[in-house]
This record gives C-alpha cells, sequence and structure tokens, in this order.
C-alpha cells in the first residue's frame, strides 16, 4: 500500500456486512425474542402466527439461515406439500413484479420481504424463490442463498432455470458432484442436452483437479454394514441421541457432502428443542465450513487468477465475516461476562466496515489487561476510520507502551500506525519518533526507510 494510501486511511467510509446493516443487539435481542415465540407457537400448530413471526425474523436477518430454515418448516407444515390453485398465483403476479423491480433497483432487504409475502401464499412459486436466493447472493448471504436454492429444487426438481442456479451455486462453493447432478437432470430435456453434456464434462474435469486428498471411503464391515449406515440407524431409533449425530456429521462431511452433514444437525436442533450445545455445535461447523469454502477459493485463485475468481473469493470472505458476526454477537448476548467472545465480535465488526459498533466492545474488553496492548492497537484503528485523530493516537501510544517482546509484530504494527498517524497530521517530531523507533526494531517493515527518508528530506 503506498504512503499516500496510509495516510489517508481515515477518510475510508464504513461499509455494511454483505450491502446491509447487521442487526443491532437491540434487533438482535427483539429477533431472538420473535423467534422463540415463533417456535413456541409453530409446536402449537398456530402456523400462521409462527409463518408471521419467522417472516419478521428473516427480513430483520436475511443472513441467518436458523430464522429461514424455521421460516421455511412452518410453510410446508401449513401447506402439507399441497400446492395451492391458480388464484395464489394470480394475487401474486403483483408483488413479483415489484420484488423484479426491487431486486433491479438494489433495495435488497425490501425485496426479500416482498419474496416472503408471495412465499406466505404460495410457496410453491419458483419464479419467486429463485429471485429470493439471487437477492441474498447479491449480498453475499451464501447459506440462506443455498437455502432457497434447495426449496427451489424441492418443489420443481427439473426445472431447467431452477437446475442451473443451483448448479452455478454449487460450483461456487466446491461442490462439484452437486453441480454436476443438477446438469445431468437436465440432460434428458432436448433443449438444454448439448449445454448440460458439455458443462457435466467441464465440471467433471474441475473436480478432478480439485479433489481432496482426504476424502476417504469407508470399508465395509464383516457383516456388510458400513459405520455410516451403522450411525444412521442408531440416530433414527434415538433422535435426541446428539453424539451419534455430531458422530454422523462427521462422517457424511468426509464421505458425502456439506449440505447432508448439515442437514444432520439441523434435524438434530429441532429434535432438541434448540439445545444450546447442538446449536452452537451447529455454529462452529458453518463457521468450519465457511472457511474451508473460502481455503478452496483462494486455492483456485491461485490455480486461476482472473476476476471471477477472485470475486468467488471475495465474495466467500464477506459471506464468512457476516456470519461469525451473527454468531458471535449471539454468544455475546447470552455469555456477556466472556470478553473474548466480546474481542472475537469486535474484531469481525472491524473487518466488516463497522468500526464505530466495534469500538463498543473493544472498550469493554478493555477490563482484561492480558489484551490491553492489543485492544488500544484496534481501538486506534477504529477510531482512525472515523475520523478521531485524536482518541487514535492516544490508543496507538498506549499499545505502544503495552505490547512487549512477546507480541513484537503488534508492537510494530502499532509503532507503523502512530507515525503513519502522526505524519498526516503533519507532527513529524512524533512521526520521527515512531517509525525511528520501528525502524530500530525491523528497518525492512513494509516502507517504514522510505517514510524516514521523506520525514529527513523535509528537515534539509
Amino acid at each position: 500500500m503506498s504512503g499516500k494510501t496510509e495516510e489517508t486511511q481515515a477518510v475510508g467510509t464504513q461499509k455494511d456486512v454483505g450491502g446491509l446493516s447487521p442487526p443491532s443487539p437491540a434487533e438482535r435481542s427483539r429477533l431472538t425474542k420473535c423467534f422463540t415465540t415463533g417456535s413456541d407457537n409453530l409446536r402449537k400448530g398456530n402456523y400462521d402466527y409462527a409463518i408471521e413471526l419467522f417472516g419478521s425474523c428473516v427480513t430483520g436477518d436475511p443472513g441467518s439461515p436458523i430464522y429461514l430454515q424455521r421460516f421455511l418448516e412452518a410453510l410446508s407444515k401449513k401447506y402439507k406439500g399441497k400446492k395451492k390453485g391458480g388464484l395464489a398465483s394470480l394475487l401474486s403476479a403483483g408483488s413479483r413484479g415489484s420484488l423484479k423491480r426491487l431486486l433491479a433497483s438494489g433495495k435488497t432487504r425490501e425485496a426479500i420481504k416482498t419474496g416472503l409475502d408471495v412465499l406466505k401464499k404460495d410457496p410453491f412459486d419458483t419464479a419467486c424463490i429463485l429471485s429470493l436466493a439471487e437477492a441474498c447472493g447479491s449480498v453475499n448471504y451464501l447459506d440462506t442463498q443455498g437455502l432457497f436454492l434447495r426449496q427451489a429444487l424441492d418443489v420443481a426438481p427439473k426445472d431447467i432455470a431452477v437446475n442451473k442456479h443451483c448448479a452455478n451455486y454449487k460450483e461456487r462453493l466446491g461442490e462439484y458432484d452437486q453441480a454436476i447432478s443438477c446438469w445431468q437432470r437436465l440432460a434428458g430435456t432436448k433443449s438444454v442436452r448439448e449445454e448440460a453434456e458439455q458443462e457435466i464434462a467441464r465440471l467433471s474435469v474441475e473436480k478432478t483437479l480439485r479433489k481432496q486428498a482426504d476424502r476417504g471411503v469407508s470399508a465395509k464391515e464383516d457383516n456388510g454394514v458400513t459405520p455410516l449406515q451403522q450411525l444412521q440407524k442408531k440416530l433414527a431409533t434415538s433422535p435426541t441421541d446428539y453424539e451419534t449425530a455430531f458422530e454422523l456429521a462427521d462422517l457424511l462431511e468426509r464421505e458425502a457432502s456439506i449440505e447432508e452433514a448439515e442437514k444432520v444437525l439441523v434435524d438434530a436442533l429441532a429434535a432438541s428443542g434448540n439445545d444450546l450445545k447442538v446449536q452452537e455445535h451447529l455454529e462452529d461447523r458453518q463457521i468450519r465450513w465457511s472457511k474451508r469454502r473460502v481455503m478452496l477459493a483462494e486455492k483456485q485463485v491461485q490455480i486461476s487468477d482472473n476476476e471471477a475468481t477472485r470475486e468467488t473469493l471475495d465474495r466467500l470472505r464477506t459471506a464468512l465475516v457476516k456470519q461469525e458476526i451473527d454468531i458471535f454477537a449471539a454468544r455475546v448476548e447470552r455469555y456477556p461476562d466472556n470478553v473474548s467472545w466480546k474481542f472475537e465480535l469486535a474484531i469481525r465488526l472491524k473487518t466488516a466496515g463497522s468500526p464505530a459498533e466495534a469500538i463498543k466492545y473493544f472498550q469493554a474488553v478493555q477490563v482484561d489487561s492480558r489484551r490491553r496492548g492489543a485492544v488500544a492497537l484496534e481501538l486506534g484503528e477504529c477510531f482512525q476510520k472515523i475520523k478521531q485523530y485524536p482518541l487514535a493516537m492516544r490508543n496507538y501510544q498506549t499499545a505502544v507502551e503495552s505490547l512487549g517482546e512477546r507480541e513484537i509484530d503488534l508492537r510494530k504494527r502499532a509503532l507503523y500506525r502512530a507515525g503513519v498517524l502522526a505524519a498526516a497530521l503533519k507532527d513529524r517530531d512524533a512521526a520521527l519518533k515512531f517509525l525511528s523507533n520501528l525502524a530500530e526494531i525491523d528497518f525492512g517493515y513494509r516502507d517504514v526507510a522510505q517514510r524516514l527518508e521523506k520525514l529527513n528530506s523535509e528537515d534539509a
């Protein structure tokens, strides 16, 4: 990064995660209560009220897969697989038009709300479901995009548009077997047969190039029953045996697909009545799977560095941060005295471009003396982002004073930030002090040599 860019860092704008603002702590609390009430009504058979509540949750946090899963579950129970007649479709026609206009104008949250209203009347409207998947994808909500696409596939398993969308989605995630399956369903359709065959061949090559070395195959036991089959049978007999569900998810992740593993854990969560242990196990897995997708995308960029692969990588990284924010925010609310979760949440909020919100959590972590230097450095960078330069400098100074030899990388970063900011504020003496101290530790650190040369030449 150029010196000019570093010095004007404070001018950068705040970004929302995925194009939508993450829910505030108060909003998250409201959504949690709404979800709990909806779950209670779903169990009682009050489907319409439950659907309204879950719809409100999805609108408030469109990136939450748990909210959307419960919304779709409530719709399924209400309609029991029976498709509505033509009247429902006609009544929804105007809303579908509004949905397309909202998407085109970038009004994502409004589009999602409109689409959900259509599904409440006709949950089998594949065009609407695909539009909702597109809306989620446009703001990098990949988990909920996948759930909408899965719903569309359940509704219309042979639909050309549905299978094409699903294939593209699975390919972006590096799940080539699932992408190939989508095209195989279209191979018998005359109008797209040639395209399907070409895509199957191409994806097969991609799969071979990216095949994981650790993907093993279960060995048959003497009785001819695989460990996978044993676990499936055991869980079917005892659906509340969560440890078995965890073990089965592990095996499915290795031998089948992440999607199947996730379904096992989602079902276990439902069977548990939203048991906290099961929920947090699922959340941890979802984060791990998202990190794996990022890793695969990084490898793909190394293999083929182009605009498409870089865009996919950026999309997956943004989605991961959004997912972590949602999960860590819930844990902060759940464990208010745990400073580690507050620190992790603050880091993600900062990464997502929400420094003002991150500051609140970093300041709450200051009670932990062990993190004093690291927190001060993060606070300095956040304050600089929102143009509170004196506060930024004070925190950088605190970081420099607090960080020792065991945290040498953080200390160098603090010295660099302090020096760059001082130079930008025309405080030459302070800039020289910080950058000279950094040069004594690591003269090759970033562009410190060039910056010192520039500062010294100004004195000449």
